[in-house]
């Protein structure tokens, strides 16, 4: 462990968490107060769920890979209030059969970039207001479509009417609203049975703990991530002593001056920066006039 406190611990949220369940938990594990996650899961769903402690919280917003990956269930014939088989069902076909090559053709219509209407049962807040909170008083508002990108949407099992697809996804990404979506393109209505998130901020299933460790072993024992892991696809400037003095001082530095595995780096592009001992100092970008400002500092 650094000894900074900063570190990220990648949790396979179990079913009936909420992530701010595993938030609390995590903080009353570490007694850190300053806690939060990388990306909320709604309580039916599992999986990965990064959560961050400390000043690695700080990272939380500025990850190198935004992408979320996606195990979900669904099922066709059927419809519900909250786009998922724990709602209130709205209509129900049981004896509804569809051919495989109809609902792969489908799914073909889901990929690349796409808009998408966040559903009202969600976290998103509009108005200072959470949706799910105006969607249970009976409340519905105006969504504003969004674009992400599906990058693989792949169908692994099907038997006319229940399903199970893979899905790699741009953060944003309702898995509840794309089967919605693909049951009114197929004019069948459709519902999300399962959800498991299989990747998150770059961490899989595999490098994840459960509720029960934390719970149950002690600090030492735990798989946890320095903050550099979630930041490792930004260029790194390494910089001599001088250089950090100003950089944790807030001055710009003249970019020409860094050491840098690139010979030029965009404006506006993030960058890590480190001291020559290879110790994370923050995160900074290159502005219009070739300077590099700090943009998040780990180290004060």
């Amino acid at each position: 462990m650094n000894e900074r406190g900063e570190w990220i611990l990648a949790v396979n949220k179990p079913q009936n968490f909420t992530s701010f369940d595993v938030v609390a938990i995590v903080r009353k594990k570490f007694g850190i107060k300053k806690v939060g996650h990388g990306g909320t899961l709604d309580p039916m769903a599992t999986g990965v769920l990064p959560v961050f402690i400390g000043n690695a919280t700080k990272a939380s917003d500025i990850v190198f890979d935004k992408s979320k990956s996606y195990r979900a269930g669904f099922r066709l014939g059927l419809s519900s209030d909250t786009l998922d088989i724990w709602g209130e069902i709205i209509e129900e076909n049981k004896e509804l059969r569809v051919e495989k090559n109809r609902l792969e053709e489908v799914l073909e219509k889901f990929m690349g970039e796409i808009e998408q209407v966040p559903p009202m049962y969600s976290a998103l807040k509009v108005n200072g207001q959470k949706l799910c909170d105006l969607a249970r008083k009976g409340i519905e508002v105006e969504r504003k479509a969004r674009k992400i990108t599906i990058s693989r949407l792949e169908l692994k099992e099907f038997d006319g009417r229940d399903g199970i697809i893979e899905v790699d996804c741009s953060e944003g990404t309702y898995i509840r609203s794309l089967i919605d979506d693909i049951g009114k393109t197929l004019r069948t209505g459709a519902v999300m049975t399962s959800l498991l998130r299989t990747k998150s901020c770059g961490f899989t299933l595999k490098q994840c703990v459960t509720v029960e460790d934390i719970k149950n072993k002690p600090v030492e024992e735990l798989l946890l991530w320095n903050v550099d892991v979630c930041l490792s696809g930004y260029c790194p400037i390494v910089l001599d002593k001088e250089q950090q003095r100003l950089y944790l001082n807030g001055v710009r530095l003249d970019a020409k001056r860094l050491k840098s595995p690139r010979k030029t780096i965009p404006c506006g592009e993030l960058v890590t920066v480190y001291d020559d001992g290879d110790t994370l100092l923050g995160v900074g970008k290159i502005n219009d006039l070739d300077e590099l400002v700090s943009v998040k500092r780990f180290k004060v």
